[in-house]
């Protein structure tokens, strides 16, 4: 009796090993992450790992992002290798168990998971009755025979505006390639087009529409362009600017600025600060952040943000900085602006734009500006216009100093040369009017043509 509890006990122990096997998914390193890519693993199939380790780096839309582990544990299988890109949050992308557990089954399990439809989207539910509901009744059996051609129909026939059941991995695979989802066979259930039916479709791609065939690249060899990948990063960055300039009223008010006392002051602080340890030099773009900053408390509607039901004034500026980077723009913030002194903006300018290149910067770092500056005076450019970066009701273009002639009745010639930069503001028109961002342009104006205003 004895022993057969023992053995009764020791096949418990085991089934609680087998399945102490678990599913490691994509995790959602933001609130608004959708998806991610794997950068590179930082552990090893079958390797054990401790809390606090990382496990690998996850590169979402704004930054690569180190993941810890929670829990001690062993990586027994990764589903997703380095380089994986657009993995929706939710999906398994290894396999993990507990130390000493038995691994012999990770495999099988990992198989299954990559297999497996990503969480549904909303609505996706829904859709499966409605097709039930939609097939023929059975009190007419001529019409159940009528109905069995049509359900035979292949993928091809089906006519335009039919519904077309898919995974959203597989809806999402499909735009990317060009597959045309009416033509490809579903092995899921009810006929659902899962992600290796795409994958393995070998059709012609897809048309852009009724008698229309979409623009194809020149004929040329390979040795004659390179296809770069899109990277998650890229990725978003196109659907919010597209989303931003299709949905949000842009209008554009540009004002020229006389940049002369900005550049004698700047060049007296950073003499001043030469030689002093760990001092920055200050950057014209120091000087346009905190005129920012006043400006929004002379005229505080551009700080804002329109809610759909309401508009969220803010109290403090919270600058959003345009970062260029190797993988796209980013906009990391310098919180608080007003708050802070010109070397303290600086030094966390200059910081930020670091870790914003490194692809360093934490989820708090570029979420949450109330108001964005995209300054590409560095680069020699006259004059540009710059995309909202939605919720936020604006964001200001600052172009280069340019030596311009203009008229001057103090000059005996009737005019001098100044640096003159222009400056232009793109607005939400639902939340700031014409009048209110000429006003804060005029503000914005006098704070640079006059510096001195900014120790007051």
């Amino acid at each position: 009796m004895a022993s057969l509890s023992r053995i009764f006990s020791r096949g418990i122990h085991l089934s609680a090993r087998r399945h102490a096997l678990t599913k490691f998914t994509m995790p959602a390193m933001s609130p608004t992450m959708t998806e991610g890519g794997i950068a590179s693993w930082k552990k090893k199939e079958g390797e054990a790992y401790q809390s606090g380790d990382v496990l690998l780096e996850i590169e979402t839309d704004k930054a690569t992002i180190d993941v810890e582990a929670q829990e001690d544990g062993v990586l027994a299988k990764i589903i997703a290798e380095d380089g994986a890109k657009g993995i929706p949050v939710g999906t398994a992308i290894a396999i993990t168990a507990e130390e000493g557990d038995d691994l012999s089954g990770a495999a099988d399990m990992a198989k299954q998971a990559a297999s497996e439809a990503p969480p549904k989207e909303e609505g996706t539910q829904a859709e499966e009755p409605t097709k039930k509901e939609e097939s023929p009744k059975k009190d007419s059996p001529k019409k159940e025979s009528d109905s069995k051609p049509k359900e035979d129909k292949s993928k091809s026939e089906l006519r335009t505006g039919d519904r077309i059941f898919a995974t959203p991995i597989a809806k999402k695979i499909a735009l990317e390639r060009g597959i045309p989802l009416a033509q490809v066979k579903g092995t899921g259930p009810e006929g659902r087009i899962l992600r290796e039916d795409v994958e393995k479709f070998k059709g012609a791609p897809a048309s852009a529409g009724a008698g229309l065939a979409p623009p194809t690249p020149a004929a040329a060899s390979a040795d004659q362009y390179v296809d770069t990948p899109v990277s998650s990063m890229r990725r978003v960055i196109g659907q919010r600017l597209t989303q931003s300039k299709q949905e949000l009223p842009h209008y554009y008010v540009t004002v020229d600025i006389d940049m002369t006392k900005v550049t004698k002051l700047r060049s007296v602080f950073n003499e001043s600060l030469a030689g002093k340890e760990g001092a920055v030099k200050l950057s014209v773009n120091d000087f346009v952040m905190k005129a920012v900053a006043l400006a929004l408390v002379d005229v505080p509607e551009p700080n804002s943000a329109w809610l759909g039901e309401v508009i969220r004034q803010y109290k403090k500026a919270d600058i959003s900085m345009a970062v260029a980077t190797p993988n796209g723009l980013i906009t990391p913030i310098v919180k608080d602006v007003g708050s802070k002194g010109l070397a303290a903006i600086a030094t966390e300018s200059k910081a930020l734009a670091k870790k914003a290149r490194d692809g360093k910067l934490a989820p708090h770092e570029y979420q949450g500006g109330t108001f964005t500056v995209s300054n590409m005076g560095m680069f020699g450019v006259s004059h540009f216009t710059a995309i909202i970066n939605p919720p936020q009701s604006c964001i200001l273009a600052v172009s280069s100093p340019t030596a311009t002639m203009v008229p001057d009745a103090t000059q005996e010639k009737g005019w001098s040369t100044k640096q003159i930069m222009k400056v232009t503001l793109s607005s939400d028109h639902r939340t700031v009017d014409g009048a209110v961002a000429a006003r804060w342009l005029q503000s914005f104006k006098g704070y640079l043509e006059n510096p001195l205003t900014f120790m007051l």
